[in-house]
C-alpha cells in the first residue's frame, strides 16, 4: 500500500515570540542552525515516504512563503492551504479526502512541522514499523515518548505493560525492541505533582502528536465520531480537482467545527495502539527547550549570537542583531529581535503566548 506523509504546518508558534510571528512562525525558522524546521521534517520522513507523496497543510497567510522555503523538496501543488484555522481534525481530514479523491486508500503518517529529532535513523525505524502496523491491523497508531522530566506542557498517553502487546520489531540501530501496546487512556496536560506521579508509575509517555493510519480507517472514524466535520469534508472532496475547488474550500472550510483530532477521535476511539519512540524527540515548544538544540556552557547557559555573560548561570539568551551582555542572572530567558525584547523567568516560558494574546487585544499587529 502506498505511503503518504502529511505535515501540519499551520500553527503560529506563539510561545516562541518575538522570533516567531504570524507570517514567519516557528516551522519556517532555522532554529537548529541547519535548516528550517519544516525542511528538516520533510527530509526525515523521506526515509520512509516517497518525496512525491508528501503534503503540507498550512494556512493561507503562510502558503506563499511555505512554497518558497520548501522549493526543490516539495511540489507546490502539494501545499494545501487552509483559508482559516479550524484545529487539527479539519487539517487532517482535509489531507485525508485529498488523498482518497486522488489516489484511493493509503497509509497516512501525520506529523508536526516544527519538532526536533536527534536520531533520524531510529526515528525512521519507528515510523516504518508504525506504518506496517497501521496497514496490517487497521488500527490508529500513535507515538509516545518516554518522559525525561515531569513536564506539564505535554499531554500524556497511559498504557499497560501487563496487557498483551500488539506486536514488536527489533531496531537495527540499537538492537532494542520497538513494542506496540494498546492505549489505555489519553491524559491532558497535568499539574506538576501529577506529572511526577506519572514518572514514578512508569506507564505514561508523552503524547508526541504523531499519528499513523490508513486513510480509509481515519475517515471512517470521522464519519462515526465527527459527522458534522465529515459532512464538510465530503463537500470539499467532491470539489477537489474541479474548477469549483477553491471556491468550495473557501466557503466550506470556515464552517468546519473547531476540534482537535486528539479530543474528537483519539480519546474516543477504541482501536488505538502506541509505539514508544526513542529517538531524541523534542517539540521545541517554548524557549526553555532550546537546550535540546544547543549545548550549554560551563555555567549551563544556552546562547545563540554574540554574548558576554559574567556570573550568570542557567540562562537562555538568543540574539541576532545586538550583543547580549548579562551580569549575575540566574534562570532567565532573553530573546532579542529587531523590534522587540523578551526577558522572562525560565520557569514561566509557557506563558510567553500570553504576551501575544495581549498584543492582539491591544491591536498592536505590527508585533504579531
Amino acid at each position: 500500500m502506498e505511503r503518504y506523509g502529511i505535515i501540519m504546518a499551520g500553527g503560529g508558534g506563539t510561545r516562541f515570540w518575538p522570533l516567531s510571528r504570524r507570517e514567519v512562525p516557528k516551522q519556517l525558522l532555522n532554529l537548529t542552525g541547519k535548516d528550517t524546521m519544516v525542511n528538516e521534517t520533510i527530509d526525515r520522513i523521506k526515509k520512509s515516504v516517497r518525496g512525491e507523496n508528501i503534503y503540507i497543510v498550512t494556512n493561507a497567510v503562510q502558503a506563499d512563503l511555505m512554497e518558497k522555503v520548501t522549493e526543490g523538496r516539495l511540489e507546490a501543488k502539494h501545499i494545501l492551504s487552509e483559508p482559516t484555522a479550524r484545529n487539527t481534525a479539519a487539517c487532517i481530514g482535509y489531507a485525508a479526502v485529498e488523498i482518497r479523491k486522488k489516489y484511493g486508500d493509503g497509509v497516512m503518517c501525520v506529523l508536526a512541522s516544527d519538532h526536533y529529532i536527534k536520531n533520524g535513523t531510529a526515528y525512521a525505524e519507528v515510523m516504518d514499523y508504525a506504518m506496517e502496523l497501521a496497514e496490517k491491523t487497521d488500527r490508529l497508531v500513535t507515538i509516545g515518548i518516554k518522559p525525561t522530566n515531569p513536564a506539564t506542557g505535554y499531554g500524556y498517553i497511559k498504557y499497560n505493560k501487563k496487557m498483551k502487546e500488539v506486536g514488536h520489531a527489533i531496531s537495527k540501530e540499537s538492537g532494542k525492541r520497538i513494542t506496540a501496546y494498546p492505549v489505555a487512556d489519553f491524559v491532558e496536560k497535568p499539574s506538576l505533582s501529577t506529572a511526577k506521579s506519572y514518572l514514578e508509575q512508569g506507564c505514561y509517555l508523552w503524547n508526541s502528536g504523531m499519528f499513523v493510519w490508513k486513510t480509509s480507517v481515519i475517515l471512517k472514524y470521522f464519519e462515526e465520531l465527527l459527522p458534522d466535520v465529515y459532512e464538510c469534508l465530503l463537500e470539499i472532496e467532491e470539489a477537489i480537482g474541479t474548477d469549483k475547488e477553491k471556491e468550495t474550500i473557501d466557503r466550506v472550510y470556515p464552517t468546519i467545527p473547531k476540534i482537535s483530532v486528539d479530543y474528537g477521535i483519539m480519546e474516543r476511539a477504541d482501536n488505538v495502539i502506541m509505539l514508544e519512540g526513542d529517538f531524541g524527540w523534542s517539540d521545541v515548544g517554548s524557549w526553555d527547550a532550546l537546550d535540546t538544540l544547543y549545548d550549554a556552557d560551563e555555567n549551563n547557559n544556552v546562547v545563540y549570537g554574540e554574548q558576554i555573560h559574567i556570573g550568570s548561570k542557567n540562562c537562555i539568551a538568543y540574539g541576532r542583531n545586538k550583543l547580549i551582555a548579562t551580569i549575575g542572572l540566574d534562570n532567565i530567558i532573553i530573546v532579542e529581535t529587531e523590534d522587540a525584547l523578551l526577558v522572562c523567568d525560565k520557569n514561566k516560558a509557557q506563558d510567553v503566548k500570553k504576551i501575544v494574546e495581549i498584543l492582539e487585544e491591544q491591536g498592536k499587529t505590527e508585533y504579531l
